[in-house]
């Protein structure tokens, strides 16, 4: 099977709208959250969330075509943008035929879903829907307007495993390209969340932290007064490439992908298996896949999205597959940016290969009492960036109905 590389990334989040604002935000420990600004959640429980900042998509895409995209959408082809352009990929000198788009979005386009059936619900009866309102809503338009945007006509699909979404998508690219199906696929995830159905529901879930106080430090992982996740919002872009493709067309290759494992909980329709055996196997199948053993990994950006149950099972998880281990960084930068729910795996992702490029560990913030039980066992990374060498990153990520994926990147190997 051929080696797939990653030659260019882009991003779009709550600390910064382009990979080196993130990558900034990331290593100063800046927390994304602010009062919520879409709509009024003044009788919400939870009033905050980590929204995009300074954001205006018709700096990117002119007012008739955004019309026509669900902000999910637009967020894909902004961050995809940055990533073709960091990737130096000119595609009217390549095989399109051989190129495709992998993408992920758990929610797709529920606001505008939400925004129809609230205008229909005002009426009279009479159906007066948008001609756009149902390829403006359907999950894997994004994957869809990608490909038509840049004529990309190889492999095209859209994968939704919740908030392990984009982890499987990256997945499942750097599989196709490893079976040579492809020689290039951009891949990634996008999610839109922030709006009165998102808020609502996870309220009602009891997911959502609801400190409204202290926003700033709501997302507090692996504290012992973690009281639920924030979300977020934003898009991640990963272009991934054989690495024959890569080298024939002198791309810069900023990591190799090493091997990605997924699994199911099989355990809770929201909640993760208390001892984390479904965490364990995603991780396994990672390293098996990879060809590495635990000892291997130098830094693990853990899923933890400062939930009580959550949080306790991944570092179960992660006790069981590297020991007490302190020379294991282990960070949750979900911290900083909120939960992006299906784009979380693409930011995080993001995350692990600038920590190998940079030599730098992002924080954990807000952490201030550790659970017990692991607080001596795993270096967390508490409060600020940490410089280390890392060889080799991983990424979990887990999702409502017992979704595990994982993926691997590591330093380039010539």
């Amino acid at each position: 099977m051929r080696r797939v590389v990653v030659t260019g990334i882009g991003a779009l989040t709550p600390l910064g709208n382009n990979v080196n604002d993130f990558w900034a935000g990331l290593i100063a420990g800046k927390s994304g959250a602010a009062p919520i600004t879409r709509f009024d959640a003044s009788k919400f429980k939870t009033r905050f969330a980590c929204e995009l900042k300074n954001f205006d998509p018709l700096n990117h895409i002119e007012k008739a075509e955004a019309r026509r995209y669900d902000l999910f959408t637009q967020y894909a082809l902004i961050s995809t943008e940055e990533a073709i352009k960091n990737a130096n990929i000119d595609f009217s000198t390549l095989n399109k035929d051989r190129i495709g788009v992998i993408w992920g979005s758990g929610n797709g386009g529920i606001n505008t879903f939400q925004d129809q059936v609230m205008e229909f619900a005002k009426g009279d009866g009479t159906p007066r829907f948008n001609p756009f309102f149902i390829p403006k809503m359907i999950v894997d338009i994004a994957s869809g307007i990608i490909s038509i945007k840049h004529g990309l006509r190889g492999v095209n699909f859209t994968t939704v495993s919740a908030c392990a979404t984009s982890n499987t998508a990256i997945i499942d690219a750097f599989n196709y390209i490893r079976w040579g199906k492809a020689d290039m696929i951009i891949t990634g995830g996008s999610e839109a969340p922030i709006n009165e159905s998102g808020i609502g529901g996870f309220n009602a879930a009891k997911a959502l932290s609801t400190n409204n106080d202290n926003y700033l430090e709501a997302s507090r992982p692996f504290d012992v007064n973690r009281d639920g996740f924030v979300m977020g919002e934003g898009s991640g872009t990963l272009i991934l490439e054989s690495y024959e493709h890569a080298i024939k067309r002198g791309a810069p290759i900023l990591a190799e992908v090493a091997g990605g494992g997924m699994a199911g909980d099989a355990y809770h329709l929201t909640g993760t298996h208390p001892d984390g055996d479904g965490a364990y196997l995603g991780m396994q199948a990672a390293l098996e896949d990879a060809g590495l053993q635990a000892s291997d990994v130098d830094y693990l950006n853990a899923h933890a999205t400062s939930t009580p149950t959550g949080d306790n099972s991944e570092l179960k998880a992660a006790e069981r597959m590297f020991g007490a281990n302190t020379s294991l960084n282990v960070s949750a930068t979900k911290s900083m940016t909120g939960h992006l729910l299906g784009a979380a795996g693409a930011i995080e992702a993001i995350a692990c290969i600038k920590a190998i490029q940079e030599g730098i560990i992002p924080p954990t913030i807000n952490t201030k009492e550790p659970e017990p039980a692991f607080a001596e066992k795993f270096n967390l990374t508490l409060g600020q960036a940490q410089k280390k060498t890392v060889n080799v990153a991983m990424s979990n990520t887990f999702g409502f109905g017992g979704h595990i994926a994982t993926s691997i990147f590591k330093k380039l190997d010539a």
